[in-house]
């Protein structure tokens, strides 16, 4: 079984959407620069020294930046896998439609974004292995 790791969803305003759920939530915050796509890595809870949640069950996240054409404009889920290639064949043979080729996201590791049955924009990881 692979599970849900990480939420993603877009912002229009970064800084804003920061203060928002830092001030409601007590969200923790990292801005990313322009080479990781200005992307907003978000701590929901208290994490180990690699940056893995110290209690079972809950998950951290991300905003990226609101797409011009709308096409990522709704909340998603990251679920971990073991082989990404695999699980792209799977994605396939069940309906699905991917988008694009798997990204490397250093220390982190391959990622790819791909549509469901439903419609759902929906992502996979294959976390880099540690050490």
């Amino acid at each position: 079984m692979n599970p849900v790791v990480h939420f993603e969803m877009p912002a229009e305003d970064r800084n804003r959407m920061a203060g928002f759920y830092t001030d409601a939530f007590g969200w923790k915050m990292h801005m990313m620069g322009a080479e990781m796509g200005d992307y907003v890595v978000v701590h929901t809870s208290e994490t180990d020294e690699n940056g893995m949640v110290k209690n079972p069950g809950t998950i951290n996240g991300g905003f990226y930046p609101k797409l011009a054409d709308g096409s990522g404009d709704h909340p998603s889920v990251v679920i971990a896998v073991d082989d990404i290639r695999e699980s792209m064949e799977k994605i396939v043979r069940a309906g699905g439609k991917l988008l694009g080729e798997p990204v490397d996201i250093p220390m982190v590791g391959k990622y790819l974004s791909f549509i469901d049955t439903e419609g759902n924009r929906v992502s996979i990881l294959q976390p880099s292995m540690p050490g």
